[in-house]
């Protein structure tokens, strides 16, 4: 039972490593003078890339967000939830400074999250955004009606999507764990609490949003919880 721990924790530990190294990767290059219309599609590539590779060894959460809400179900153990914690946050910060030693010296960011409108205004967003994500999550990977296979890709694309529409005002985080890494390396903290509690509650209510109308019996077809 340890040892098949040990392989989750390293699962999320590199899954994460590699969102932030990519994801963060395409910020740095747009701040460079790339194309920043590139960081929405290079973030949901890489989550949906990861999902297959280390799903089914982890469940592929890369995200603290997602790991407590799995928890709020009732879908993973109390005692688990400490090690995923801590391998999204190290495999985040690992990958951040890694960013940092390959591209400190030329770029003023390191993919850092930072809200440009009113903070509260970037609270909310981050909540949205967390909410859909999470509702998406908890569809594909816990409703027995769904597709399965094609959950790396769902999941892939909500997170392209609400990157494209908030990566301007707040970064589109949904992902404690992403802003954290980033902050350490880059040592400014600035807004990091709203993506930690704004992040974490958004994902908790999405989670059971899903949770409830899935278990509502629908009189027309007798389906319910499954």
């Amino acid at each position: 039972m340890l040892k098949h721990q040990k392989s989750q924790y390293v699962a999320e530990f590199i899954g994460t490593f590699f969102l932030v190294f990519f994801g963060c990767g395409s910020a740095i290059m747009a701040n460079m003078g790339g194309s920043p219309i590139l960081i929405p599609f290079v973030f949901g590539a890489v989550v949906s890339v990861m999902i297959y590779a280390v799903g089914h060894i982890s469940g592929a959460h890369f995200n603290p967000a997602v790991t407590i809400s799995f928890w709020v179900l009732k879908r993973l153990p109390a005692f688990r939830v400490p090690g995923y914690i801590i391998s999204q946050v190290l495999g985040a910060t690992a990958a951040a400074f890694v960013l940092k030693m390959i591209w400190g010296g030329s770029s003023t960011s390191l993919g850092e999250t930072l809200i440009s409108i009113p903070l509260w205004s970037g609270f909310i967003v981050e909540f949205i955004l967390s909410y859909i994500l999470m509702f998406v999550i908890t569809s594909v990977a816990t409703d027995s009606r769904a597709e399965g296979q094609m959950a790396g890709i769902a999941i892939g694309f909500i997170v392209m999507l609400c990157a494209a529409v908030g990566g301007s005002s707040t970064g589109a985080s949904m992902n404690p764990a992403r802003s954290i890494g980033p902050a350490i390396a880059s040592g400014n903290y600035t807004h990091l609490w709203v993506y930690i509690v704004s992040c974490s509650l958004g994902a908790i209510l999405g989670a059971l949003t899903y949770d409830w109308i899935r278990c509502q019996k629908n009189e027309a077809d007798g389906h319910g919880c499954c």
